[in-house]
């Protein structure tokens, strides 16, 4: 099997033990305790640890969310607003430099400071209405498509912010990490 070399940069690694995204947005998000972590431990099958999907048994699959920066770059750039803090997107895993799209349903490899982390891309990130109100308005429409991808870690290891390399099985285009993806119902995994 192919595989595909990717220099990237983990430029943010959030951990949060609770949602602050739950309910009416109008009522504010919670003041639950969020880290900018300089690194992450991941765990084979259930997720990153201290983080509020690790082991839960209905986000088993989705334990993990990877986002490319270059999307909420896009994402303010056409909204005409300042560069958004990509922490506010709930998001894991912030990279820049890959296109995730086409891991979807792909087995996909972090490696950091001599640690590597295996990611099953298991369905696509999809945003919620909250980033109306935590991003500008508008968000919410603008990230469908490119709100990264949820993914199942299928080993465990230790992710740090910083320089990285991303082992694909499938050509990524790191210049389409900002663009939309439109998925037909027969490609999702």
């Amino acid at each position: 099997m192919p595989s595909y070399r990717y220099d990237v940069e983990i430029l943010h690694l959030l951990v949060s033990p609770g949602h602050a995204y739950f309910g009416r947005a109008r009522d504010g998000a919670a003041d639950v305790p969020t880290v900018d972590a300089d690194r992450a431990e991941v765990v084979e099958g259930k997720g990153i640890l201290g983080d509020r999907f690790f082991g839960k048994a209905a986000h088993m699959d989705a334990a993990v969310t990877v986002f490319a920066v270059e999307a909420l770059e896009a994402i303010a750039a056409e909204l005409g607003a300042e560069p958004f803090d990509p922490m506010l997107t709930r998001r894991n895993v912030i990279l820049r430099g890959a296109e995730l799209a086409p891991l979807l349903g792909q087995e996909f490899t972090l490696e950091s400071r001599g640690s590597s982390v295996t990611l099953h891309g298991g369905r696509p990130a999809h945003p919620c209405a909250w980033m109306d109100r935590m991003l500008a308005p508008g968000a919410h429409a603008a990230m469908r498509g490119r709100g990264g991808v949820r993914c199942r870690p299928t080993s465990s290891g230790t992710l740090h912010r910083g320089p990285a390399v991303l082992l694909s099985p499938v050509e990524l285009d790191p210049e389409r990490a900002g663009l939309a993806h439109r998925l037909k119902p027969s490609r999702l995994p």
